[in-house]
């Protein structure tokens, strides 16, 4: 049996920090992946990581989600046959996140590349039982790629 096909990412990069952190970009190319990979049962369909400002991510979550304030991460899963949709990322608030949270830039990014293509695959996160499958998975997801747990800092800074 021959292994199966990954799908062709395109990234485009609109944002100035994003062309600095070439780091980054690699290992968040090699976590969508590697997320295709381990969460799909299906053929390979292309997908879009959108490189871009807190002001595009914002705009977006504002016009399909209702909140006016720029977030992380957003993705549109495409619904069609032939391609699976679309993820934007954003360069100031993953900067802030994980300098905030002491993590390695490049791996916030993954992670929230893990999460994107989690969530283009019909993964959710909004009630317990749902995070409980979907966090579990991206921490595995991540481990493979030699990144350690996203979630531990979250909860250490809580507890503390």
């Amino acid at each position: 049996m021959s292994p199966r096909k990954a799908p062709e990412i395109a990234v485009i990069v609109e944002d100035e920090g994003w062309r600095k952190a070439r780091h980054a970009r690699a290992a968040l190319k090699r976590a969508a992946l590697a997320a295709f990979a381990k969460a799909s049962a299906e053929p390979a369909r292309p997908f879009t990581i959108l490189l871009t400002s807190d002001r595009k991510l914002r705009a977006l979550n504002a016009e399909f989600r209702g909140r006016d304030k720029p977030t992380n991460v957003l993705s549109f899963p495409a619904g069609e046959t032939g391609y699976l949709g679309d993820i934007a990322i954003a360069h100031g608030v993953t900067a802030r996140e994980a300098a905030a949270e002491g993590k390695p830039f490049a791996h916030h990014a993954a992670h929230l590349a893990v999460h994107g293509v989690l969530h283009l695959l019909g993964f959710d996160h909004e009630r317990a039982r749902d995070a409980a499958v979907m966090e579990p998975l991206e921490i595995e997801i991540l481990k493979r790629l030699k990144i350690p747990n996203p979630y531990l800092s979250r909860f250490a800074k809580k507890a503390a």
